[in-house]
């Protein structure tokens, strides 16, 4: 049973049965996990840090999503942290509200989303930041490269067939393992 704890307010996780957390994640307050969605090992998710008059909005994972190992999503003063649905996290990633990560995106291993909103259908490729802009949906960011708000989008190529089938597969990939662990942590 993966770590589901409340934090200082009293708010718990609330994870759906069709979703599948590690047994090494931890969740921790104002956390929803909806259908489908896998959550990977080590994965820290934590809606813990309140604003100034003690409200923290929900970190919540859209249906079909994937966190995988390692992954961090926080958020600062209270913030709300979104991820859309069948959009996929991979590994070690940070993900640090006030963040809205839009359905069917794919953020690469080691990169950084900060204070933003990243669209639909974007790709960001590995070891890349994104931060304190909006990135508007289907654009692909290539790895190791930095979107504040003062770049020029118009330098930024739209995503391709092969990165949407990509990001595809990779979601298509991690519901299924969501449903092949759950069946097995309901036969143990």
């Amino acid at each position: 049973m993966a770590m589901l704890r409340p934090n200082p307010r009293g708010d718990f996780p609330v994870v759906s049965e069709s979703a599948f957390v590690d047994p090494t994640a931890i969740l921790c307050g104002h956390v929803i996990v909806e259908d489908d969605v896998f959550i990977g090992p080590y994965a820290v998710i934590r809606a813990d840090e309140a604003d100034e008059n003690g409200h923290v909005e929900p970190i919540r994972i859209g249906s079909g999503s994937n966190i995988q190992d390692g992954v961090v999503i926080h958020s600062k003063d209270g913030a709300a942290v979104t991820i859309g649905s069948r959009t996929s996290i991979a590994h070690r990633s940070i993900i640090h509200g006030p963040c809205t990560v839009g359905d069917e995106v794919f953020i690469g291993f080691n990169s950084v989303i900060f204070n933003c909103t990243v669209e639909r259908g974007c790709v960001v490729r590995h070891n890349s930041v994104v931060e304190d802009c909006v990135l508007p949906a289907e654009f692909y960011i290539p790895s190791t490269t930095t979107i504040h708000s003062n770049t020029d989008l118009l330098t930024i190529p739209q995503v391709t067939q092969d990165a949407t089938a990509f990001s595809e597969s990779v979601a298509e990939m991690n519901v299924s393992l969501a449903r092949s662990y759950r069946r097995i942590a309901n036969e143990l």
